[in-house]
């Protein structure tokens, strides 16, 4: 289970995530094996991904985001519309330095 972040700490990572362009993208099959598995290495990478969820029904999307959160151990950050911004610290080379909460 990934630490629960801090108001500030949101806000700051959101800020980051700003220019980030989605780089896993959830299906009409939802979440499935093969897309925690990618999402997995991209945020132990890159700390810091948006996710790009098409299911058109609201309960649906955040039901898969919770879904991939938790599967790929990773925090959510933001959800806007169909993108979600999840952060992970990396095990072996952290690269955000997040501000105290």
């Amino acid at each position: 289970m990934p630490a629960a972040l801090s108001n500030p700490q949101k806000r700051y990572l959101r800020g980051l995530a700003h220019d980030l362009k989605p780089v896993i993208m959830v299906g009409a099959k939802g979440v499935t094996d093969a897309v925690v598995a990618e999402a997995g290495l991209a945020v132990e990478r890159h700390e810091l991904i948006k996710v790009r969820v098409a299911a058109g029904d609201r309960e649906l999307r955040d039901q898969w985001i919770a879904d991939l959160c938790e599967r790929a151990d990773a925090s959510l950050v933001a959800r806007i519309g169909n993108i979600a911004v999840l952060y992970r610290r990396s095990q072996d080379n952290p690269l955000i330095v997040l501000p105290k909460a």
